[in-house]
């Protein structure tokens, strides 16, 4: 199996891990999980963005992993950027978690274009 198709797998994770060290507060109320006082600010809400973000990336990146291995696209060119684009998101999330703005907008700029390379990675085959 590709690693562009395990990539899918991780970006579908990755969100959910993203908000995770906000839930491991001992005020966290598991029997009320989304409590928009809990997450209204600093590092939770920062990690609740990120989840949410993660969550908005993820059908752009598996269709187009999915498009581009169906249309014959390059298989290691799509592993590369689809690792490439797990690696940005990383980054992205680390730059939320931080509160650095500009350096998450280059991330998240990044990963786009990584997703647009998949995407029409079957052109240039």
């Amino acid at each position: 199996m590709p690693i562009s198709i395990w990539c899918i797998l991780v970006a579908a994770i990755l969100p959910i891990l993203s908000a995770y060290p906000a839930k491991l507060s001992k005020e966290f109320d598991n029997s009320n999980p989304r409590d928009p006082n809990y997450w209204r600010e600093g590092f939770r809400a920062r990690a609740q963005a990120a989840q949410a973000n993660g969550f908005e990336a993820f059908p752009l990146f598996a269709v187009s992993v999915i498009i581009a291995i169906g249309q014959g696209g390059a298989s290691p060119w799509i592993d590369q950027l689809a690792v490439l684009f797990i690696l940005l998101r990383l980054i992205y999330v680390f730059c939320y978690w931080t509160n650095r703005a500009t350096p998450r907008s280059i991330a998240w700029g990044a990963a786009f274009l990584s997703c647009v390379g998949i995407f029409t990675s079957p052109l240039w085959s």
